[in-house]
């Protein structure tokens, strides 16, 4: 019942801070952290697997309960390395967001909490789900509730954002569940049993027709939320408008959501049709990387700056995605949390200029060195991990990434590493604009809250010991790494990178 409780907790927290938040506004934010801790407690407790009956090998845990037996549909959560590690993110970024907004926030604040709860609750769903009717379930949960972050504390535009945001992933989400049914029904056709167990519909035999239909129907899901140019478009309407909460959680998290349905699912239920449509997805990822740059550089507003640079970022997760040998997947999961950290941190600090100074124009600050230099100091050393500087991990995700890809094709690696030049020049230019330069008389900006200033410690902690020291995520992450399906094991001995268990 581990695995369950993981969800169900802050549902209940959201429950009791949607009651309780009518008498004390610090009762949902108290709620809210509580929830958390408690999910983080249970975490560590499966972080050390006990070996179980039936449990296969590279997962962690397990639990399967009857919903719709007369469907093949079952409550059925499973956790691996993998999604362990999506999940200490999920909960550290949720945390944050709740100690950055504690004096932004300050209308509606139970209903607030209720949807930063049921967002997570959804989101930690969608990392353990392995029957896929569950899975588009949860996929469809934490939509809802961040539909209401964006649209009702949002910025000035932000019913047209959450509209847009809105609209893209659940038509996207609606075009895999299509899939979804299809692939079960296939499955049916060709076994006679009619399921929605992961495990199971692992390699149903198909033609190479349905096999890229189906396997379509998953990606453009998942590509519109990680997200994939051309699909890319909501999101930074929906960064721009959303409140830093939202930003972080839609930044740090949902966009990962996406990526961790392309290694889960996508070219494991459709190895051979992901194969054929490798070629386009590693041009999409290079498209990605290098047009996502070249509009951040373009950018005056900060928030569009570093919702664009999070395309080109995520381009590097595509791409070692579909490299699909271990080096550039161990890169991509890296990446992933990198970017969660690094990423969300940025916002967090665009967050407080707008709060202050009530601008993200670049064209009316400038010096703010002078006038908050902590402040500056934080926001220089995010907005270099954001560039890849050596010894951040950024970089390591990134040079991992670029070196998997060179295995299976040269010239992707080189325009990927093409986007980090680019990513020196919008990353420097953010720089230059905001913090050098003569001061802006109107643009007086005061150091951090103690609240930030704990976040931001924890948040330079997190990415420098990522650079410094990635064996300890390389190492949990290596057991799902090896266990994904079949593409992986013909992969793997290419090139890797040995884990602890490998050791003598």
């Amino acid at each position: 019942m581990m695995l369950p409780a993981l969800i169900i907790v802050p549902l209940l927290a959201a429950l009791v801070a949607c009651l309780g938040g009518r008498t004390r506004a610090d009762w949902p934010r108290w709620m809210t952290i509580a929830a958390l801790l408690i999910d983080a407690v249970i975490l560590a407790a499966l972080s050390r697997p006990v070996p179980a009956p039936g449990l296969a090998p590279g997962w962690l845990a397990h639990f399967d309960a009857p919903w719709i037996p007369q469907l093949g549909i079952a409550v059925r959560l499973d956790m691996d390395g993998l999604s362990l590690l999506l999940l200490w993110l999920t909960l550290a970024l949720t945390l944050a967001s709740v100690l950055i907004s504690w004096r932004e926030v300050t209308e509606h604040v139970g209903f607030f909490h209720v949807c930063l709860l049921a967002t997570t609750s959804g989101i930690i769903g969608v990392f353990l789900a392995t029957d896929l009717f569950l899975f588009f379930f949860f996929w469809e949960i934490m939509l809802v509730p961040m539909y209401f972050l964006v649209a009702v504390w949002g910025h000035e535009r932000r019913v047209h954002a959450a509209i847009k945001f809105f609209l893209f992933t659940q038509g996207s989400g609606l075009l895999m569940l299509l899939a979804i049914f299809a692939l079960a029904f296939v499955h049916r056709q060709a076994t006679g049993e009619f399921t929605f167990d992961y495990f199971r519909l692992l390699n149903t035999p198909m033609s190479q027709g349905t096999g890229m239909l189906l396997m379509l129907g998953f990606f453009i899901a998942f590509a519109v939320k990680l997200p994939v140019v051309p699909f890319h478009s909501w999101l930074p309407d929906t960064h721009t408008q959303a409140p830093t909460a939202g930003s972080v959680l839609l930044a740090g998290i949902l966009l990962k959501t996406g990526a961790y349905g392309l290694i889960r699912f996508t070219i494991p239920l459709f190895p051979d049709a992901a194969g054929r449509f490798t070629p386009v997805a590693l041009a999409l990822g290079v498209l990605g990387i290098l047009y996502g740059a070249v509009l951040a550089i373009g950018q005056t507003d900060m928030k569009r700056l570093v919702a664009y640079s999070s395309v080109s970022h995520l381009g590097f997760v595509l791409l070692g995605i579909f490299a699909w040998n271990t080096l550039a997947l161990q890169g991509a999961v890296i990446q992933m949390i990198a970017h969660g950290i690094s990423t969300g941190a940025l916002f967090i600090l665009v967050g407080a200029v707008q709060d202050r100074l009530h601008t993200r124009d670049l064209r009316k600050l400038g010096g703010l060195w002078h006038a908050a230099p902590r402040f500056s100091g934080v926001f220089l050393f995010f907005a270099i991990a954001s560039l890849g500087l050596p010894g951040l991990g950024n970089f390591v995700g990134e040079f991992l990434t670029l070196l998997g890809t060179w295995r299976v094709s040269p010239p992707a690696a080189v325009l990927g590493a093409v986007g980090l030049v680019m990513a020196a020049v919008y990353a420097l230019l953010l720089v230059a604009r905001s913090l050098l330069g003569p001061a802006n008389p109107q643009a007086v900006m005061g150091e951090l809250s103690g609240r930030h200033r704990f976040t931001m410690a924890a948040m330079i902690v997190a990415i420098v010991a990522l650079g410094v020291y990635p064996q300890p995520v390389i190492d949990m992450a290596a057991p799902s790494l090896r266990h994904l399906g079949p593409v992986t094991a013909a992969a793997a001995p290419l090139v890797r990178i040995a884990s602890s268990q490998d050791r003598p």
